[in-house]
């Protein structure tokens, strides 16, 4: 395609954004299958059974801990599957602390941040980034577990009754291969579909606001590019990095960053964090994709003369502050796994929880407690490790 408006859409705005979200599938395809395995062989429901006696302190039932394990692949299914829990108190606590449990949609943001922040090596025999991933997971288990043991405690219905468990406790059987992989297919496939439909919104989006400028600095960019070029003697090369890096900073995307900066700054974000972060509410995946987006992997070495495309990763790492410290050190990748761990940055999980509960009320209560949650741990890991 020759150059343009839908060249750069193509290149620097869809292409990223879904390549960055889509590599990530096998991941997310290994997880559906295990999970699979669970069901297809009768042991779920034993697990159900051996759970009931642990749960029951927290609240629950052992009812609810397939809402819990459900909620590894997606927290909607999940909050769906509260249904077969008869009393309301503890299907309304099994609702609130479904979406804590680490879900597929966090894995990609998990995989990224680690992989820049968590140095690679083994700490007895285990790998560092993978124990980090591990503790995620049970960070998500232990603050779902807590929060269940607190509105066990404090949460007053109205008509509460006592209800009694008992569960049909099917055979054990080998798992049909064609069953598991076809759970898979269809599972993967819903997530690279749905997300997909939200990702290439939000691309668009992002691309519309990052190309488009209304400030006078932003119309006058090559002007004033070409004038830093003759003072500093830059070639090529170093002109058209600082030109794009110059347009996107004035940019509407740029203004937007800017004015929501101050709010999360304190956690160790600049603007191009936080709007990937205001980005993230209309599904967690989209985080990886709009950083994608903004920070335009596809880059032209003048001097090899031709295009060296260039991961998340590599782009991620060479990020720098105005201090010339990295943008993401130890300090702001743990606090942004930690927002994202506690973090309801799901609007369709918002949109269950307001259909299950028949009400606006839980569904707001739940994201304004998320969210807070997740700001103040972010905001103390950063101040901590900073």
């Amino acid at each position: 395609l020759p150059e343009g408006s839908l060249t750069s859409l193509l290149v620097d705005g869809v292409i990223p954004g879904l390549t960055a979200v889509v590599s990530f599938v096998p991941q997310i395809a290994l997880l559906f299958f295990f999970i699979s395995l669970l069901e297809e062989s009768g042991y779920m429901s034993r697990v159900v059974f051996l759970m009931d006696r642990i749960m029951r302190p927290f609240g629950l039932n052992g009812k609810g801990t397939i809402p819990l394990i459900s909620g590894a692949a997606c927290a909607i299914p999940a909050v769906m599957a509260t249904r077969t829990i008869e009393s309301w108190r503890e299907r309304l606590i099994a609702i609130l602390v479904t979406p804590f449990i680490t879900c597929s949609a966090r894995l990609p943001i998990y995989l990224i941040i680690i992989k820049l922040v968590i140095p690679q090596g083994n700490y007895f025999f285990f790998d560092n980034q993978a124990v980090a991933l591990f503790a995620l997971y049970m960070l998500g288990v232990f603050m779902a577990i807590f929060s269940a043991w607190l509105l066990s405690k404090f949460l007053v219905l109205k008509h509460t009754i006592k209800t009694h468990f008992i569960i049909e406790m099917p055979t054990y059987k080998v798992p049909l291969a064609r069953n598991v992989l076809l759970t898979v297919y269809e599972k993967s496939k819903a997530f690279v579909v749905n997300a997909g439909k939200i990702i290439f919104f939000m691309t668009v989006l992002i691309w519309f606001l990052q190309t488009h400028g209304l400030s006078e600095k932003y119309r006058n960019a090559e002007t004033h590019t070409e004038q830093m070029a003759a003072q500093y003697g830059w070639d090529e090369d170093q002109k058209e990095h600082y030109l794009l890096s110059y347009r996107t900073e004035n940019s509407l995307l740029g203004n937007m960053g800017k004015f929501v900066e101050p709010v999360f700054r304190p956690l160790g974000y600049d603007w191009k964090i936080s709007i990937a972060v205001l980005g993230s509410f209309a599904a967690r995946e989209t985080f990886v994709s709009t950083l994608a987006t903004i920070y335009s992997l596809g880059e032209v070495d003048v001097e090899e003369g031709e295009a060296e495309q260039r991961t998340v990763i590599t782009r991620l790492q060479e990020e720098m502050r105005p201090d010339g410290t990295p943008m993401f050190n130890l300090a702001t990748g743990v606090s942004i796994l930690l927002f994202f761990a506690s973090a309801m940055q799901c609007i369709s999980t918002f949109a269950i929880v307001r259909k299950e509960t028949n009400s606006w009320k839980w569904a707001i209560i739940q994201w304004l407690f998320m969210t807070g949650f997740a700001y103040l741990s972010a905001f103390a890991a950063y101040q901590i490790l900073s």
